[in-house]
């Protein structure tokens, strides 16, 4: 009786720990990842079994599902806000954004795992893991990416509606987005990591690393990152034999020319992040190397970032505070960034020999990489970027109402703003938009603008009770110029979120105007010259009617203030306004 007892209790726990398996870890050649029903599936179970860890559902993503949150707390305490108060630090994990780059999936739903039953959670930090993210490219699951070595079957790169979700962020078309920004300004963590997996050259290394841009990150934030976390990270990814090499985008066709520190512009997930003064990461394991390995080196990696967040968590959690104290006495902003290619640093790589040969397609040359000729060198590393354009923050910026997409997404990211309680004539600094680029196709379902001239105007302008006035002595403060700004890479104009303004409402009939017009050069001496003066200097000018009756009615009284105004407003002296 005591052996079948026995021979069951045995039969108990082998089943048991099979259950616990990932699919990846119960695949035979350990080439599989979870579908999307098996990851929340085994999630579920998890959080049937232990009480460290809750299930969180934010919003509604484009696919019709809901974005699945993990929380795991040592102390079993799942409320955000207690969390803060307990002065407790957040980890931030994404996984999925491209579900054709799954690595993250299935080694989270492992570090998950083995977190709980060792209990070995940290004692002061709160990790949220965001199961997938693109559920609809998850579900839309077969082989897209040709470049890749495995696994055999996974999800399509764009989401329901064909967006590249790590595109989205700043300008949220989608609901995935709406979601995670709901989840970020609920748990505010002082750190954020994307797992992805790379595209490009072919080298040694198993994983690469984007980390925030030293010169675009917040100072503070980039003398704790550059000096003591990333070589921290680096150092522990080569004890546990999956070294790390910056991410490998080369300055030419291969890395032994250099490779560029990739600049993630709020469009990106960790651009997005960093205005928000999170310590952001992105993991970028290598397409060409087995899936089994790109899956631990991602574990690896999660549970160095682990051990050394909980190493760090009041260190942390002061370097946050500095950096959003600097951020809201902050008074100039970049708007956007270029590469310094005369300044560079050097690593050592370990890279495969280049070289070409006749393609078997073309007949012309092709680029190729040899295996059999692994080098170690030091290469150029260009990782120096200047600041392009800048802006000087205003004391705040005026937001009519009527721009709802702009106020939704300010409220969304905690942006504090107070209201206009009457009709108020303000006394203010307008920009017009004197010019800008558009290209001819559009990017992610945008005409995204580029090259933009401003002229800015002192002028007064009525706004309305209701009104939103945003003071900028706010740790958002990156958030907020960096999206009001029309200059900005990734501006709200940018995104053509105001182009309404770009096209005038009112016209003018050629045979009435001709009158007008020429009542008008008679009693105004000064726009008859400034007329003559044109015509001398434009030849088509003096030679079309059309266009001298279209100069003198822009010149007018009767010409539309608002055509090409930026709508936004930028408060510079300490005016006294009604708010609410």
């Amino acid at each position: 009786m005591k052996s079948t007892i026995f021979a069951l209790l045995i039969c108990f726990a082998f089943c048991n720990a099979n259950a616990q398996l990932t699919p990846f870890e119960s695949s035979a050649d350990k080439n599989y990842t979870a579908t999307y029903s098996e990851i929340i599936a085994y999630y579920q179970k998890l959080g049937k079994q232990y009480q460290q860890m809750k299930l969180v559902n934010y919003g509604m993503t484009d696919v019709g599902k809901p974005l699945t949150l993990v929380v795991l707390s040592r102390d079993k305490v799942f409320d955000p806000a207690i969390i803060k108060k307990q002065n407790k630090r957040v980890l931030l994990i994404n996984n999925g954004i491209h579900p054709g780059e799954p690595e993250g999936i299935d080694a989270s739903m492992m570090i998950t795992r083995d977190l709980l039953k060792k209990n070995a959670l940290p004692k002061d930090v709160v990790i949220c893991v965001i199961a997938v993210y693109n559920i609809d490219g998850c579900l839309n699951r077969g082989q897209s990416r040709i470049n890749q070595n495995g696994p055999r079957a996974y999800g399509f790169r764009g989401n329901y509606r064909n967006l590249d979700l790590n595109r989205d962020f700043i300008k949220a078309d989608s609901r995935n987005a709406l979601a995670f920004e709901q989840i970020l300004n609920t748990w505010n963590p002082e750190i954020f990591l994307d797992n992805h997996t790379s595209d490009g050259a072919d080298y040694q290394y198993v994983m690469t690393l984007i980390e925030t841009q030293k010169d675009k990150q917040n100072p503070i934030l980039a003398e704790y990152t550059s000096k003591t976390l990333s070589p921290e990270l680096y150092k522990r990814m080569k004890t546990s034999g999956y070294e790390m090499t910056p991410y490998v985008e080369s300055e030419d066709a291969s890395p032994d020319s250099g490779i560029v520190s990739f600049l993630e512009t709020p469009r990106f997930a960790t651009g997005y992040t960093a205005q928000h003064n999170i310590i952001s990461y992105i993991t970028e394991t290598h397409m060409l190397k087995p899936f089994d390995k790109r899956v631990y080196a991602t574990y690896d990696f999660m549970q160095a970032l682990i051990d050394i967040y909980q190493r760090d968590a009041k260190l942390v959690g002061e370097v946050k505070r500095k950096a959003d104290e600097q951020v809201r006495r902050q008074q100039t902003f970049a708007l956007n960034w270029e590469l310094d290619k005369e300044h560079y640093d050097t690593l050592i790589f370990k890279g495969y020999a280049a070289g070409h040969k006749p393609s078997e397609v073309s007949g012309l040359p092709r680029l190729y990489y040899d295996r059999s000729k692994p080098y170690t060198k030091t290469i150029k590393y260009f990782d120096n970027y200047k600041a392009g354009l800048t802006a000087d923050k205003p004391l705040a910026y005026v937001i009519p109402q009527a721009w709802g997409k702009v106020i939704d997404l300010f409220n969304l990211n905690k942006v504090a703003m107070k209201r206009l309680s009457h009709d108020t004539t303000i006394d203010l600094q307008m920009y017009y938009i004197a010019d800008y680029k558009t290209p001819s196709r559009p990017y992610e379902g945008h005409y995204l603008h580029n090259s933009v001239k401003l002229t800015p105007v002192e002028v007064k302008v009525k706004f309305y009770a209701g009104d939103y006035v945003v003071y900028t002595n706010q740790a958002l403060n990156r958030y907020i110029v960096e999206t009001l700004e029309p200059q900005g890479v990734d501006s709200f104009f940018a995104w053509n979120f105001f182009d309404s303004v770009l096209g005038a409402k009112e016209y003018f009939s050629d045979y009435v105007f001709e009158d007008v017009a020429a009542d008008l050069l008679k009693k105004d001496p000064e726009l008859k010259k400034k007329l003559d003066d044109e015509k001398l200097k434009d030849p088509k000018l003096a030679s079309s009617a059309g266009a001298q009756l279209n100069f003198v009615y822009r010149n007018s009284p009767y010409f539309e203030k608002t055509y090409l105004r930026y709508p936004v407003g930028r408060l510079l002296t300490n005016t006294k306004l009604d708010l609410k």
